[in-house]
């Protein structure tokens, strides 16, 4: 393995990190916090490592698959750590268990959080935690592709490696280029979000801070009671709106752009079945929870709305306490944790075309023993399937059932209940944030212990990478010479 070529990618991405933490210091001015010398010893020593690491290119800038899932699954552990620093250092989460947990639940956008009292935090450090969130949606390592020049086309192993979703290309011929679109797209986007909620009335710090958590679809709150604080029908909607267009792949956005029309993005086949899983669900939990608001079907709606398109993205951010709902709407929203957003999102979860590639094959599957002689392709998007790529889904749905068993047993030593241990591994292993029982939507992670928040980051950082990048570092093939 090139470990040079490695060593110098992630030095240089340690120096990005040095760049980003700049900038909560302006809010840390305007809000009188004194948390300025805090952010700028972790950047002394985001520097003190980065720049030795990337002092120089090595000559041979070869770099394959295996390089791009290590330098992947490195680099979130040590942008966790290091974006860890700032807490612990200004003492507004002390413990090092605790810091990386909510970090490392900030750059996964999981949102799952320590903290019981939100709304005691400093400005400048609520700017930093929620900043995380928007970083991380797109994906670190695109950023760094986007705002650096790289010369080197095997970078797109990096973006395969870091990307959600079955498959991952380039929209065009050079990865720089792709990654800038997609971070103009999501720039863009925030921009409006941010415009829209200040027109609702929502300050600017909070609007800004909210736009970050939805474009990332972290859902890191800034108040005890999250969305829910500011009782605003119209921010509800806008919120719950832009979720939904988060959650979406980006690469339909670029093929609206390109063709000027809604007409060739409307033919996703996975789009489809994310917005028709939205619809089903927001219909039956209306209809559920009715009784429960009085007969009132709009409020109802706005209620159910909402805690769909926050569950389904992967956000978490809550405008009612669901936990308090029937079972049914309950159950609804644990399955849709799993589902998730659509594959090229910035949301989590198995992602909405792996369900509905795996139905598909169940189906396939059912028929060929009704018709033994008959032969099936299994089609999705309108085109047949590589073998390859549905060897792949199935090796996924494997690993991801064998982590999560295996995290639940880890949580049940902690002795709470069945469904606060199974809701929180899926809470955190779908990047979602709330779930039910301990850690339900109006309370927090704290009462698990050390061990748990430490498999639970694990969860939170191979959910968003999609567990091999992670997996692999475990693995000694992966340092074996090939």
């Amino acid at each position: 393995m090139n470990f040079r070529m490695i060593a110098y990618i992630i030095g240089k991405l340690l120096k990005v990190e040095a760049g980003l933490l700049l900038l909560p210091m302006p809010i840390a001015l305007i809000y009188g916090d004194d948390t300025i010398p805090d952010f700028a010893l972790t950047i002394l020593l985001l520097l003190a490592v980065g720049v030795p690491l990337s002092w120089r290119c090595p000559k041979n800038r070869g770099m394959y698959v295996r390089e791009g899932f290590f330098i992947v699954g490195t680099s979130w552990l040590l942008l966790s750590f290091f974006g860890a620093l700032p807490f612990i250092f200004s003492g507004e989460i002390p413990r090092l268990a605790d810091a990386f947990f909510e970090t490392a639940s900030g750059f996964t956008t999981t949102g799952a959080s320590i903290l019981t009292d939100v709304e005691a935090m400093c400005n400048s450090m609520l700017f930093w935690r929620s900043f995380t969130h928007w970083v991380g949606g797109m994906g670190v390592l695109v950023f760094m592709l986007a705002i650096l020049p790289q010369t080197d086309a095997q970078t797109l192993y990096i973006m395969k490696a870091e990307v959600p979703g079955p498959t991952c290309g380039k929209l065009v011929s050079k990865v720089r280029q792709t990654a800038l679109i997609l971070y103009a797209i999501y720039l863009v986007m925030t921009v409006v979000l941010i415009l829209l909620l200040v027109l609702g009335g929502m300050p600017l710090f909070d609007s800004a801070l909210h736009a970050f958590g939805t474009a990332g679809t972290g859902g890191f709150g800034i108040k005890a009671t999250s969305v829910g604080y500011y009782n605003s029908a119209y921010l509800d909607g806008v919120i719950g709106v832009f979720m939904i267009l988060f959650g979406t792949n980006f690469n339909l956005y670029y093929l609206v752009l390109l063709t000027g029309g809604l007409s060739a993005a409307l033919k996703s086949e996975e789009l489809r079945w994310y917005l028709g899983i939205i619809a089903a669900s927001v219909g039956m939990i209306t209809l559920n929870i009715l009784p429960q608001y009085g007969g009132d079907l709009l409020h109802s709606f706005r209620y159910a709305f909402f805690q769909v398109s926050s569950i389904i993205t992967t956000t978490g951010y809550t405008t009612a306490d669901y936990s308090l709902w029937p079972v049914f709407s309950q159950t609804i929203l644990v399955l849709i944790m799993f589902v998730g957003a659509m594959a090229g999102s910035t949301g989590g979860g198995i992602k909405v075309s792996r369900v509905a590639i795996l139905f598909k094959d169940a189906v396939r599957g059912i028929r060929t023993i009704l018709s033994p002689r008959s032969v099936r392709s299994l089609k999705f998007e309108g085109k047949p399937l590589e073998r390859q790529t549905l060897e792949g889904i199935h090796c996924f749905f494997t690993a991801y059932m064998l982590v999560f068993v295996f995290s639940v047993l880890i949580l049940s030593l902690d002795q709470y209940d069945h469904v606060s241990n199974v809701t929180a591994v899926a809470s955190c292993f779908n990047n979602i944030g709330p779930a039910l029982g301990v850690c339900g939507p109006m309370g927090s992670y704290a009462p698990f212990s050390d061990l748990s928040k430490w498999v639970l980051s694990f969860d939170m950082l191979a959910g968003r990478l999609e567990l091999f990048p992670l997996l692999m570092l475990f693995s000694p093939a992966t340092y074996r010479r090939h």
